[in-house]
């Protein structure tokens, strides 16, 4: 039997820790601006099914509604992006950055370049979407104009 794959990362002040098991989707690269604004440049993250997710110090998390369908966490203390989460899934998406090294994580696709800024471009030869992909399924209608993912 192959050994489970056990990953860990945390916030920048080392007050929220976390612990994956299993396997992660690859690594999405979200280029809306609601993103863009919350971690300064792309947002890129993996995702793991909740009974995966191992939180310690999750009492210093604060979740943010973004959004009427979503919300995000990050340190209450440092203010690192950690986590996004959709209203009532049972999946929850890892900032890839948080992860220690080696992370392992490998990218996957693009989504919301439609809404990509202005001063770089993706040039890494990777899948693009103007909104999302089949891996990251998203509300047709659920965002507004300019808001991206959520």
């Amino acid at each position: 039997m192959p050994l489970e794959e056990i990953r860990t990362g945390g916030c920048l002040c080392g007050a929220v820790r976390f612990r994956t098991r299993g396997v992660l989707r690859g690594v999405v690269y979200c280029h809306c601006s609601q993103c863009r604004k919350q971690t300064g440049h792309v947002y890129a993250a993996t995702s793991l099914d909740d009974t995966r997710l191992e939180i310690d110090g999750a009492e210093m998390l604060t979740w943010y509604a973004a959004s009427d369908d979503a919300k995000r966490g990050f340190c209450r203390t440092c203010g690192s992006a950690l986590f996004w989460k959709r209203n009532g899934a049972d999946v929850t998406s890892i900032l890839a950055g948080s992860f220690d090294m080696p992370s392992g994580l490998k990218g996957e696709t693009h989504i919301f370049v439609a809404e990509k800024a202005d001063y770089y471009e993706i040039e890494d030869g990777l899948p693009q979407y103007a909104r999302s992909s089949a891996s990251v399924p998203v509300k047709e209608n659920a965002t507004k104009a300019g808001e991206g993912q959520s």
